[in-house]
């Protein structure tokens, strides 16, 4: 029997009345357009100020919009540099401090503007037609270089003639004959290939530097300014290969080409160091494994010389940068749900500088920030925490204190009362591993009261929540439940053996240590066992569905965006040449047992709970028909089911704050449901 599905309207009224404290007022889904968080600070080269991209939700257009603003290390002088609701971002410093680069689409397509700080004029520096990569100054501050799109003349394979003039005929049949056809979030991928380009400060016309059938990226200058570094995959295997990238340098005076690593696994990131002498790059040893550490190189200029100079630390190097006498560089890496920048000397040794680094995920604790940094060390980057999303602080080098520079959301949050967050540790029941988790408690608990329990599992499987801000646990638990989120085996940020462990083997005992936290959870005392639910997106709507098939102990589950079926998943998904590589022991036709063992659809018989189905129709990562399996699946084995479809998402459904409301309310509506 079909069931009309409440309005937004109706649903965001509905979790509103959840809480009958009305002295208190509860974060709720239409709050979600009064959030501000910042990004991308990148701070002087003398390090007295730093310019960032101030994120806004307008509720007009349901986007996010940005503008620039600028502010003194000390905190003072805080103002904007520009306005208006469009995207103005990736400030970028000359290397004198005097000018900024920036791209916005304040005149439609993304486009290069050139701001003079003294004076505060401006100039608008391209009319591309292509949007433009992030652009990296010159040393002289003459030029700058970017990445940008090139496209190629896409000839039809075959043609039909006779149509009459003013004639209204269907379009034309699309002929796809690359491997990879569609990327997640972008469409069916436009022949052509990402390339350099210079352009003058002065303005004028961009140069096209490199060619050839492979894209480029990260571009870094020489410190004469005559050549450019960069990462790319050119090997000619590369569609069946896609991880296999070198860091190449190009000449400008002929566009000439050197290779200079040649190890098989990826080479990315280059840096020049502030000498010229040595190139820091990112990279590891293939090995084929789906989770493998991210360490540190250095080579001499010319590629002689590589070697692993974070040997020996067991966690992700992100965010390389030169320190400004180039004797070491700062990075940023994740350790047990935390993301922290540190200093690595030439040596090898490591210093932590400061932690509670990130806040960029709005809706779910994922990991990731930014930070830049001086020529004398001082640092500015994003700060996030349980209780709000990323602010801008800063630190020095040396110094021992971090000050906090902006609190964009304290108009909301002084009167909309968020729950209290704290850290769980278990042991695994499978094995005693040490597990990690954060329960996120309803805004006025009361431990002596019993209250309903939701798992919200995080995707990826390679990746980790912590301790930040997340807008969607926030909803849940002022709709009156107490949320528990893990980072169970697989998960990053506590070492390449913990990552690993689910090495062909997922899902698996990651099953176990999300059971385990539960059962922490509820030793606790003020759960209700008889009102457990289960959400996850992505990786954790793979987990969702898999645990409704082995267990029924949840009233009712949500599975959001999953692979229900590996054969299929890896044969549509956007990236046809990984996941069958690097998750499973080969192509799908030659494991087929090993393909459905770890397949939710293989135990859509045992499923006794109601179970939701949520995804994109425009998802290419997880494709919807994944969802469509399993929601026929559970019809004919007769279990309560229903199917939410989003039709303008990609597999990021809350990329639109509508989109991450109606995500949430819906979640609610079913739970509530079957209360």
């Amino acid at each position: 029997m079909k069931r009309t599905i409440l309005s937004l309207a109706c649903c965001l009224l509905a979790v509103s009345l959840f809480s009958q404290n009305t002295d208190v007022q509860l974060f709720e889904p239409i709050d979600v357009f009064q959030i501000e968080n910042i990004s991308d600070p990148q701070i002087s080269p003398d390090g007295n100020q730093i310019v960032y991209a101030r994120n806004f939700r307008d509720i007009m257009t349901d986007k996010t919009l940005s503008n620039l603003w600028i502010v003194d290390f000390d905190g003072k002088n805080h103002h904007p540099l520009t306005t208006g609701n469009h995207n103005d971002f990736s400030p970028r410093w000359s290397p004198d401090g005097k000018q900024l680069v920036y791209r916005s689409n304040k005149d439609g397509a993304a486009q290069y503007y050139l701001r003079w700080l003294a004076s505060g004029a401006e100039s608008k520096l391209t009319n591309l037609i292509q949007s433009p990569g992030t652009p990296v100054w010159s040393p002289d501050g003459k030029w700058i270089a970017f990445t940008m799109f090139v496209p190629e003349e896409d000839k039809p394979f075959a043609k039909i003639n006779g149509k009459p003039k003013g004639a209204e005929w269907a379009k034309p049949a699309k002929y796809i004959d690359d491997l990879i056809y569609r990327r997640d979030g972008g469409g069916y991928v436009k022949q052509g290939h990402r390339q350099i380009y210079t352009l003058s400060t002065d303005g004028g016309t961009p140069r096209q530097i490199t060619s050839g059938e492979y894209n480029v990226s990260n571009p870094d200058w020489s410190k004469n300014g005559q050549s450019l570094v960069f990462s790319a995959n050119h090997h000619e295997n590369r569609g069946l290969d896609p991880r296999n990238s070198e860091i190449h340098e190009v000449l400008l005076s002929d566009l000439s080409i050197k290779t200079l690593t040649s190890r098989h696994g990826p080479d990315n990131s280059p840096m020049v160091s502030p000498d010229g002498k040595w190139i820091a790059y990112t990279g590891s040893d293939e090995t084929y494994h789906g989770y493998q550490l991210t360490r540190l190189y250095l080579m001499e200029r010319n590629g002689s010389n590589a070697y692993l100079i974070s040997k020996g630390f067991d966690r992700d190097v992100q965010n390389i940068q030169w320190g400004g006498n180039g004797e070491g560089l700062y990075f940023q890496y994740d350790s047990k749900g935390e993301t922290y920048i540190a200093y690595l000397d030439l040596n090898g040794n490591v210093t932590d500088l400061t932690n509670n680094v990130g806040g960029l995920s709005l809706g779910r604790p994922y990991s990731g920030g930014d930070f830049s940094v001086s020529l004398n060390g001082r640092v500015a980057f994003t700060h996030g925490e349980t209780d709000h999303p990323a602010d801008l602080a800063v630190c020095a080098f040396g110094g021992n204190t971090t000050n906090r520079i902006t609190h964009l959301n304290d108009d909301l949050f002084t009167y909309k009362q968020l729950g209290d967050v704290e850290e769980l540790w278990c042991k695994s029941s499978f094995d005693d591993k040490d597990i990690q988790s954060w329960i996120c408690k309803p805004p006025g608990f009361d431990p002596a009261k019993k209250y309903p329990l939701i798992l919200e599992i995080h995707g990826g499987p390679f990746a980790n929540y912590g301790d930040r801000f997340s807008a969607e646990v926030q909803l849940y638990a002022a709709a009156g439940y107490v949320v528990v989120y893990v980072n169970p085996r697989g998960s990053t940020s506590y070492g390449e053996e913990f990552g690993d462990l689910i090495h062909h083997n997922y899902p698996s005992q990651d099953y176990d240590d999300l059971m385990s936290a539960v059962d922490a959870v509820i030793a606790k005392g003020y759960v209700d066992e008889d009102q457990l639910y289960v959400t996850g997106g992505s990786g954790g709507g793979v987990l969702s569905a898999w645990i409704v098939g082995h267990t029924d102990r949840f009233r009712a589950a949500v599975v959001a965006k999953p692979v229900i079926n590996w054969y299929s998943f890896v044969l549509y998904s956007d990236n046809i040449a990984f996941f069958y590589k690097y998750w499973f022991p080969g192509l799908p036709w030659d494991h087929l047992e090993h393909y459905m063992e770890r397949s939710p659809i293989s135990y859509a018989h045992k499923v006794t709970t109601p179970t939701m189905l949520l995804t994109g129709e425009v998802d290419f990562r997880t494709p919807i028909a994944e969802s469509e399996q399993f929601y026929a699946a559970l019809k004919l084995a007769g279990v309560e089911t229903a199917m939410v479809r989003f039709p303008q998402a990609s597999h990021g459904i809350a990329s639109r704050p509508s989109y991450l409301m109606s995500k949430v309310v819906h979640i609610l509506e079913w739970f509530e449901k079957y209360k």
